[in-house]
């Protein structure tokens, strides 16, 4: 399997080679990922402000705590139709822009939310409130698709998991701050317009910054082979291919109800645990634990898969942990006075579950190659968003109010719920998720199959070039193009050794690399260019050779 580790090149000849084919790695990367990973913070903490505060939001304006529900709900549902549209932006428009957008939108949002505040004769607040999320969840779409087309188009091989871990865990510690942050902020009913107009604050730096610091949505040199090779169908071809990709749907379907899981377990925490006597702070800091492990287990993995690349190790084990605690939380969540008991599964639910969601969208990217990764990215969280509405009306709707004294410190003048069928009902959903993709996905890593590939003709090309001295013409350089090479002799004596590792006492691959680039290499390519994508197709049996019909590498040229 190309994930194993006897497959692969090493990582200082990859890293040379990579040098040499005209591959780099821009330091503005850090502050693309840096804009997106506050973004994506900013839209995570305005969808939860209103849950960790529910009872009181709802009792100030004379609404039933399922009506707030909504205006965490309206994320999931805005996010099945527009979620699509984003794909396309995101493909056809590019990041740039796409980031742009996205945080204009998630401003007007926040800022939209206040009115209510600021304006006394609004006789319907509520409307105001769902626009403003409303706005909110049209920034999501394209935000929470853009952390793995970034990793793709601007990290190298050995940082994109990294790279996709702060992109994508910045959303939770959105809901961390959340839950820490709307309790501490919210005693009183007169202290929802502070709250409010706190959440402004993260998402106006975040629209100043993607306004002012992006300038371009792909760097002028690819940053990898799969980077500067990658290709997407249009839209409907590539979801073509991705439905007859049965790794694919089978990830699509376990991964996207693990999302939906985790969405309602964020915004129905405080409902479940006041009714058993927990204050919101309490439930605000089971919230907090659930984030704080599970950006540190996702820490921990992400730079583990970057060295091993057992990406489907790692998520079925973290599936499987899960559900083991999801049971836990079942149980435990529905008994009194439990609160070191509960904390500590929130912890554990967070370093088991919340810690694979980055492997998980990297694992979704390998096994979908050549579909860009807008698209197979786009449509997990689609599907997603669709499963975890579902999951939460239907959680909701399998509650009854309970007709005997409680203990319940839910302040909504209501009744309190039972949800003890509904927490069981989300265990077992877990579990079924869990078994089914441990039993049925199994899948090549295609991406990095591809990306070895490349190295490896490198690599064969450079040993040819020993017959003839001084002259590469087998060089490959970008698959298919055959650019012809001409080097100094020093250089071609060290890019033979990097063909032959094994009898080379010579400087590291870095110092070759560093050499040849400084000694006068010459490229000039000649005949159109193949895509990796097309070679890779016909030797794996899905379609031949025949040219694809766009591309989203703004390297590769047909």
């Amino acid at each position: 399997m190309a994930g194993e580790e006897e497959d692969r090149p090493g990582a200082d000849a990859t890293e040379a080679l990579g040098a040499l084919l005209g591959y780099r790695a821009y330091a503005r990367r850090w502050v693309f990922l840096l804009v997106l990973s506050l973004l994506n913070f900013s839209n995570a903490a305005l969808w939860l402000s209103f849950a960790p505060v529910a009872d009181t939001i709802a009792h100030h304006f004379f609404l039933s705590t399922k009506q707030i529900n909504w205006l965490s709900l309206i994320y999931l549902v805005a996010s099945i139709p527009s979620g699509v549209v984003a794909i396309w932006v995101l493909d056809s428009v590019g990041l740039r822009w796409a980031t742009i957008v996205c945080a204009w939108l998630n401003f007007f949002g926040s800022v939209f939310r206040t009115l209510p505040f600021l304006f006394i004769e609004i006789q319907d607040p509520f409307a105001f409130l769902m626009a403003g999320q409303s706005l909110c969840a049209l920034a999501q779409t394209l935000v929470i698709f853009s952390p793995a087309k970034l990793a793709a188009l601007w990290f190298p091989e050995h940082q994109r998991a990294t790279a996709n871990m702060i992109g994508t865990m910045s959303n939770p510690l959105g809901i961390l701050v959340a839950n820490l942050l709307s309790p501490a902020l919210v005693k009183k009913e007169k202290d929802i317009p502070l709250m409010l107009g706190i959440y402004i604050i993260p998402a106006g730096l975040a629209c100043l910054l993607a306004t002012a610091c992006l300038w371009e949505s792909v760097p002028p040199s690819p940053p990898s082979a799969g980077a500067a090779h990658s290709t997407s169908e249009k839209f409907l071809d590539g979801l073509k291919l991705l439905l007859r990709n049965r790794a694919y749907i089978i990830l699509a379907v376990c991964f996207g109800g693990g999302i939906g899981i985790f969405s309602s377990f964020s915004v129905l925490l405080e409902q479940v645990l006041c009714v058993k006597g927990y204050s919101n702070e309490f439930a605000g800091l089971c919230g907090a634990l659930f984030i704080v492990f599970g950006v540190l287990g996702a820490l921990v993995l992400s730079l583990y898969v970057d060295r091993t690349k057992q990406f489907t190790e790692v998520v079925k084990i973290g599936f499987c942990l899960t559900s083991i605690v999801c049971v836990a939380f079942a149980l435990v969540s529905q008994l009194q006075g439990q609160t070191l008991a509960l904390a500590a599964i929130c912890s554990l639910l967070g370093l088991c579950g919340f810690s694979v969601a980055p492997i998980a969208m990297e694992l979704v990217i390998e096994c979908s190659f050549p579909v860009g990764e807008g698209t197979a990215a786009g449509l997990v969280i689609v599907l997603g968003q669709a499963e975890g509405l579902l999951i939460m009306v239907l959680l909701t709707a399998l509650t009854v109010r309970r007709a005997e004294p409680s203990v319940s410190t839910c302040q909504d003048g209501q009744g309190p719920l039972d949800w003890t069928v509904s927490m069981l009902l989300m265990a077992g959903l877990c579990a079924l998720f869990s078994c089914f993709l441990v039993v049925f996905f199994h899948t090549r890593y295609r991406r990095l199959q591809a990306e070895a590939h490349i190295v490896l003709e490198a690599k064969r090309a450079i040993s040819a070039s020993r017959s003839g001295p001084g002259d590469m013409k087998g060089w490959p350089g970008r698959v298919g193009s055959g650019p012809r090479v001409t080097a100094s002799s020093r250089c071609q004596r060290d890019l033979e050794s990097l063909a032959h590792p094994e009898a080379d006492t010579s400087p590291s691959p870095r110092q070759k690399s560093r050499t040849c680039r400084s000694s006068h290499l010459q490229v000039d390519t000649f005949s159109p260019p193949q895509t990796l994508a097309d070679r890779f197709m016909g030797s794996c049996g899905d379609g031949g050779g025949a040219p694809h019909s766009s591309f989203s590498s703004p390297w590769v040229s047909t």
